[in-house]
């Protein structure tokens, strides 16, 4: 299987010895990581990278510990693969280990209320440790300082936290979404009308890797946004937005950039539509990736940000190792974007794949934080499944 990590761009002459305006901690964190992902042109300037408030953390009780999730959002095929991800393997991978109790799990819906209330109710019952995902970067901070205060950290994943009391798990989003905007540009050949489809307005994963695409479509003057709409990473709303805004906009259209998990969606608007191939920007979804698979000119590449799966056992690992009393050194731990090339989707996706699939594509731990490179950015590393008390 030939996955190639996606290095970011024009970063060759970047100068790692000039630290000042690298945030305290950095100078820890292995040099090429803190290159290529910390790089401060690159990254978005409210992205949490200062030195981690849990260095010497230790956890208010022995495991086996109780975790709280307090998901704001089910309602898409990323959400459903993470879930699954959690309790069909690693829910049943640390019983056995003998390290947690249960999870708690709440869905807020995308109300900031209610997710601000069920993770007080989590900290209240006796949580040692809560999970959130994909949330409004400030909405939350002052629920985090409260469980913080009652010996309780907060995980973060698929997007950041302002609040110096979280550790943060991700990709970069704006150096993501640039790489994506210059692969759909060197796509176009530099020239082009594209469709930009972003997430969920307002969450700092959505909001950094949209202001990344449209840096990536500029690096090119021939490229035009034409429009910019919500595609709130769901395949049923983004078709709907899609298709409601090519029937106003007759005009050429030549690409089209969306946030996962929404591409099926747009598959289905343009098939809808009778544009013809437009290209679509592919993430993981197993049913887009079965359209490219079974069309393999249609496009080059597809870059994947945030594999549900992986996302969640990289999170799962950051908050044991934490629990454990490893230390993370920074605020934000970061991996690198992981592209599938027209070979991989071949060999990886059966010929006889589903179209409408709602799966998405693994790209495996240690392509996305395994142990070697999350050892990186822990003080005390360890391996957290032999951890004994």
């Amino acid at each position: 299987m030939k996955i190639l990590k996606t290095m970011t761009m024009a970063l060759c002459g970047l100068a790692i010895g000039t630290t000042a305006i690298m945030a305290q901690g950095l100078d820890t964190i292995d040099q090429d990581v803190r290159a290529r992902l910390y790089n401060p042109k690159m990254i978005d300037p409210a992205q949490p990278i200062e030195a981690s408030i849990y260095a010497d953390f230790k956890a208010k009780n022995p495991p086996p510990w109780t975790i709280g999730y307090a998901s704001s959002y089910a309602g898409n095929t990323w959400r459903a693969n993470a879930m699954k991800q959690l309790q069909e393997v690693i829910i049943p991978r640390w019983k056995k280990l003998g390290l947690i109790k249960e999870v708690i799990v709440t869905q807020s819906n995308l109300k900031d209320a209610t997710q601000i209330q069920q993770m007080r109710q989590l900290v209240n019952q006796g949580v040692d440790a809560i999970i959130v995902c994909c949330s409004n970067p400030t909405a939350l901070n002052q629920t985090v300082k409260y469980a913080y205060d009652k010996g309780v950290p907060t995980f973060s994943l698929t997007g950041y936290l302002t609040s110096p009391y979280a550790v943060n798990t991700s990709v970069n989003y704006q150096q993501a979404g640039f790489d994506v905007g210059k692969w759909m540009a060197d796509e176009l050949n530099g020239k082009g009308n594209v469709l930009v489809v972003e997430g969920i307005p307002g969450t700092s994963a959505s909001d950094s890797q949209d202001r990344g695409v449209k840096a990536g479509l500029a690096t090119a003057s021939g490229i035009k946004v034409v429009g910019s709409i919500a595609g709130m990473w769901t395949d049923q709303v983004a078709q709907g937005a899609v298709q409601k805004w090519l029937a106003t906009h007759p005009g050429k259209l030549d690409g089209i950039v969306v946030q996962s998990a929404a591409e099926m969606g747009v598959l289905r608007a343009v098939a809808q539509s009778g544009r013809g191939n437009i290209p679509v920007a592919i993430g993981g979804e197993l049913g887009a990736l079965c359209f490219w698979r079974n069309n393999p000119d249609y496009i080059s590449g597809a870059i994947q940000t945030w594999p549900p799966q992986d996302e969640m056992e990289l999170i799962w690992d950051v908050m044991m190792r934490t629990l454990q009393g490893q230390g993370p050194k920074v605020q934000s731990i970061m991996v690198d974007t992981v592209t599938v090339t027209r070979d991989d989707v071949i060999k990886l996706v059966k010929k006889d794949c589903n179209p409408t699939s709602p799966n998405w594509l693994p790209v495996g731990k240690e392509a996305w934080g395994g142990k070697a490179y999350l050892d990186k950015f822990f003080i005390r590393p360890a391996d957290p499944a032999a951890y004994k008390p």
